[in-house]
């Protein structure tokens, strides 16, 4: 009998977003540019905020000035009788199904655990149990892996911080010039075009308002391009990815990330802003770490996004491919996406005779162990481009032990029992002396960690791999994994775009690439 580690009922991926583009033309001629809000420190119970030339701080609603001041910090705090608290609890899944979230909360109820539910987009996000900040991770994998065996969490499931606020709050803001106390969220614009939060600069307005939570969220309001000029110079450094040789790798990377930005507008809005700075949207830096070649990529590229069939499309990205992107339903639990097709990042065309072979990652000479085939345009620009691990038989058992919530024992075999058309491991087996065990797309990297250099179990790199046992005559001694690429492989490779450009590829040709089928079109 398989084990299975998926919550299926739960379990929902939101890949295609709603948001309609109506055409070039009658948008672009309908409205200017839009703005984003970015939760540049999505919660907290201290914010400075302040410019280093003259500043204004204004309660949002009412427009009514509070403080006034010039190249200083001015202090934003969370001024309550309320009790505040913040715990890990496990998010669970999401659901948007009501009988779902009742049959789930009796059943956690029933069991004696905490629930806690919260609103996102259409979905509900379940989360389970309460554990101090001082918790040891030890202690909640043993509780995730005891929910689990339960029915009420998936393999896939992961803690987070909560803050929760019981009782009324308000504002104090403080500063030089005095202090004063706001019911409002409040607002703060600059002589200069740059305001400070948290020692960070950025362009536009800053914000310090109340998450979903009732703590204190500080929101940078931008325009896309001015966010965009921010994003590109983390998610693509120029600096060592090429500099000016890759210049339109940089604008494919803009384009990428604009169109993502206006495809989640409202992704976050119980919270009072649309994205994270982080890798949970992209990865945002504001003005202090902007960098001119990638300025320059944002503004050749003004206003340009990619569409299919007259709709924004979801660009997700990846760093490393490994020599073939992967086709979205090989890799997430979502339907087939037309523009999400795996494509060859080499020069020698679609045949599935290119995708990587076990001889390719065994003989490649820059292999990178965790603890060269120039054909590739990745293989000059990432160090994840070819990669192995070894585990012990203790190890390898204990990895597989915490994955499935037993004691597996001897690891006897590890058989890949189907690979996708790029290559990458669709279902893979462990057969071990307490029982066989399976797992599916991109949740064999959690089912098959290895070993990072601080002792800890991390993700593998990819599922595109091959992995063999270690003998000495007859006894297994371990098992080896052969690896290439980093992240989940779908859309765009960004380091395989930089070897396209170095290599003379336009912008247009690298999107077109990795997106099969789309346009790219003026949105405003």
């Amino acid at each position: 009998m398989r084990v299975k580690s998926i919550m299926n009922m739960f379990i929902i991926f939101l890949l295609v977003s709603a948001i309609f583009l109506p055409g070039t033309v009658s948008h672009a001629e309908t409205q200017g540019e839009p703005d984003v809000r970015i939760g540049v420190v999505p919660t907290a119970e201290t914010i400075t905020i302040g410019s280093e030339g003259d500043f204004t701080i204004e309660t949002k609603e009412s427009g009514e000035t509070i403080y006034e001041g010039s190249n200083e910090d001015a202090t934003v705090t969370l001024e309550s009788t309320a009790d505040i608290e913040t715990l890990f609890r496990l998010q669970a899944g999401s659901t948007t199904s009501q009988a779902a979230i009742d049959e789930w909360v009796a059943l956690a109820e029933a069991e004696g655990y905490p629930t806690y539910l919260e609103p996102y987009l259409e979905f509900t996000r379940l989360l389970i149990g309460e554990f101090s900040l001082d918790a040891t991770w030890g202690e909640r994998e043993v509780f995730r892996q005891e929910v689990i065996s339960k029915g009420l969490a998936g393999g896939d499931s992961f803690w987070r911080q909560i803050t929760t606020v019981d009782g009324e709050t308000t504002i104090k803001v403080s500063g030089a010039n005095g202090e004063v106390i706001s019911e409002e969220a409040v607002v703060i614009t600059s002589s200069t075009n740059l305001v400070k939060m948290n020692g960070s600069n950025y362009r536009g307005i800053g914000e310090v308002g109340f998450n979903s939570s009732g703590t204190l969220a500080g929101i940078n309001e931008v325009n896309i391009d001015d966010y965009v000029q921010g994003v590109v110079p983390h998610e693509l450094p120029p600096e060592p990815f090429g500099g000016l040789d890759a210049v339109e790798a940089q604008k494919a990377q803009a384009i990428a990330a604009r169109t993502y930005a206006l495809n989640n507008l409202g992704k976050r809005s119980s919270d009072g802003y649309d994205l994270l700075p982080t890798t949970a949207d992209q990865v945002y830096g504001g003005y202090d770490n902007e960098h001119p070649i990638s300025t320059g990529a944002v503004q050749d590229t003004k206003a340009v996004v990619a569409t299919y069939d007259g709709e924004l499309i979801t660009t997700v990205y990846h760093s490393t491919s490994g020599g073939f992107t992967a086709n979205n339903e090989d890799i997430w639990n979502s339907p087939a996406v037309p523009y999400l097709r795996g494509v060859p990042v080499s020069e020698r065309g679609r045949a599935l005779e290119n995708v990587p072979t076990l001889e390719m990652f065994k003989n490649h000479a820059n292999s990178r162990s965790l603890r060269a085939k120039k054909e590739s345009f990745e293989a000059d620009w990432s160090r994840y481009y070819r990669w192995n691990f070894e585990w012990t038989p203790e190890e390898i058992s204990l990895v597989l032990s915490e994955r499935f919530n037993t004691d597996v024992g001897e690891v006897l075999e590890i058989n890949v029992l189907e690979r996708s058309d790029s290559g990458r491991v669709y279902e893979i087996e462990f057969v071990t002396e307490n029982g066989t065990f399976y797992e599916q797309k991109d949740q064999i990297r959690w089912a098959l960690q290895y070993i990072n250099a601080s002792g800890n179990p991390s993700p593998l790199l990819s599922t595109l791999f091959f992995i063999e046992p270690m003998k000495e005559g007859n006894d297994v001694t371990g098992f080896k994994v052969y690896g290439g690429g980093w992240g989940h492989g779908i859309g765009m490779s960004q380091v395989g775009a930089v070897g396209m450009a170095v290599k003379g590829w336009s912008y247009e040709e690298i999107l077109k690439h990795f997106y099969q089928g789309i346009e790219l079109e003026l949105y405003y």
